[in-house]
């Protein structure tokens, strides 16, 4: 059983049992799964900002001679054309250099034109591109109980462990190995997506002959902080694939269980993304005009320090001290012809704390051009007219270089208010 829907979409009814509905309930995968009061055995899904797909495993009918049933598989369809969704998740991933390719999306997802299949021709693409000159090996620190000497001797461990007696021998030593943090990365990466559904056959194949290539790798331990790497000249072919691999695990849903049901898939945070790559394309931006950008800059509202806020982008004198601008990013869409009003009132908020005449909002949809909203009896010394707040849109349907050039010019302006001060 498929069930398909689309990103913020009207609710749909859909016939399921209690058990599965429940289940899609308690994941939070979706905004809205509720049972349906106009239609019995009937519950309304409507998505959020997730997309991607899970699969849950229909209960087992109980009665005697029964078939089990197949697994339902939930597809959440993005509003944003695939393409231009990897573009910004590359952007996210290494805003420096999709900056400087400024190509059409900088993860290669092929003919694909869903998420789960786009994902899955990419990893294994440049999982493969990093395995080409061969499987990277690094030293690993090894300690171990052994019938000769090898390295060190652990004293300690020897004494405490084998007092008076060898072999065996405790010791510690440097081994020369692939099972390093990068290929255990790359190795999970190609574990979690061989078990999500709508992985075509010919990226399947794929992707296990690439986990077979990496089988010297430890797997890891599903819940635990993924090893850390070093980007360095030594592992310079896979900086492309780890940030993806990463990003892959780390969106992997987590398992659900409701009864006996488990929900496993992937799924992307639109909300997630686009304030990365607004935040992200706009550092790179100011960066041109000497500015910092500093992203989730900890604040406080109150002079006790009791009440914390974190606007998304905070732009920097050359100083490092000063602040120039504030910028908070919004996937939402306008209703009833304007935007919600709290949108507005957080960013006066961070204009007062920060001692800003100007703070500037981005959205993923809405009426396009730009809207000013100056804030009544908020004139003071040094800033004239009052506080300004600017909502833009950005229109995630137009090109990629298209897309730059948006935030190349609101970082220009943002820097000529700040020679103007």
């Amino acid at each position: 059983m498929v069930i398909t829907l689309r990103e913020h979409a009207t609710a749909r009814s859909i016939p399921l049992d209690t058990i599965t509905g429940r289940a899609l309930a308690v994941s939070r995968v979706l905004e809205t799964a509720t049972p349906d009061p106009e239609r019995p055995g009937n519950w309304l899904l409507r998505a959020g900002s997730r997309v991607g797909a899970i699969r849950v495993p229909l209960p087992t009918p109980r009665s005697p001679g029964a078939r089990a049933r197949d697994a339902l598989t939930l597809r959440i369809v993005p509003k944003t054309p695939v393409r231009r969704l990897f573009f910004l998740l590359g952007f996210s991933l290494d805003p420096a250099r999709a900056w400087r390719q400024e190509q059409d999306g900088s993860v290669d997802v092929g003919a694909h034109e869903d998420v789960v299949p786009a994902l899955a021709y990419a990893v294994e693409r440049q999982i493969d591109r990093a395995l080409r000159q061969g499987v990277l090996q690094g030293y690993q620190r090894v300690e171990e109980s052994a019938l000769v000497v090898r390295g060190r001797i652990r004293e300690a461990e020897q004494i405490r462990r084998h007092f008076g007696r060898t072999p065996p021998i405790e010791i510690a030593y440097d081994a020369y190995t692939p099972d390093i943090p990068e290929n255990r990365i790359l190795r999970a990466a190609c574990e979690v997506l061989l078990r999500l559904p709508d992985v075509p056959s010919d990226v399947r194949r794929r992707l296990s002959h690439q986990r077979v290539r990496l089988a010297d790798a430890t797997p890891l331990v599903r819940g635990r902080e993924l090893p850390r790497w070093t980007p360095s000249r030594l592992n310079a072919r896979y900086q492309r694939a780890l940030p993806l691999a990463e990003a892959v695990i780390r969106g992997t849903s987590p398992e659900h269980r409701t009864g006996e049901l488990p929900i496993n898939g992937f799924l992307f945070d639109m909300n997630a993304l686009f304030e990365d790559f607004v935040t992200g394309a706009l550092r790179e931006a100011v960066r041109e005009h000497g500015l910092t950008g500093r992203l989730q800059d900890p604040h406080h509202l109150d002079i006790a320090g009791k009440v914390r806020m974190r606007p998304d982008l905070v732009v920097h004198h050359p100083d490092g001290r000063t602040p120039v601008a504030v910028v908070d990013a919004k996937y939402k869409t306008e209703k009833a012809g304007s935007y919600p009003s709290a949108d507005l009132y957080q960013m006066l908020a961070y204009c007062t704390v920060l001692g800003l005449g100007e703070g500037h909002l981005v959205y993923a949809a809405g009426q396009r051009g730009e809207r000013v909203h100056e804030v009544r009896g908020s004139g003071r010394p040094g800033v004239l007219g009052g506080v300004r707040l600017y909502q833009h849109v950005v229109d995630l349907d137009r090109d990629p270089s298209q897309l730059l050039d948006t935030f190349r010019g609101l970082a220009a302006r943002l820097a000529a208010d700040h020679n103007q001060q």
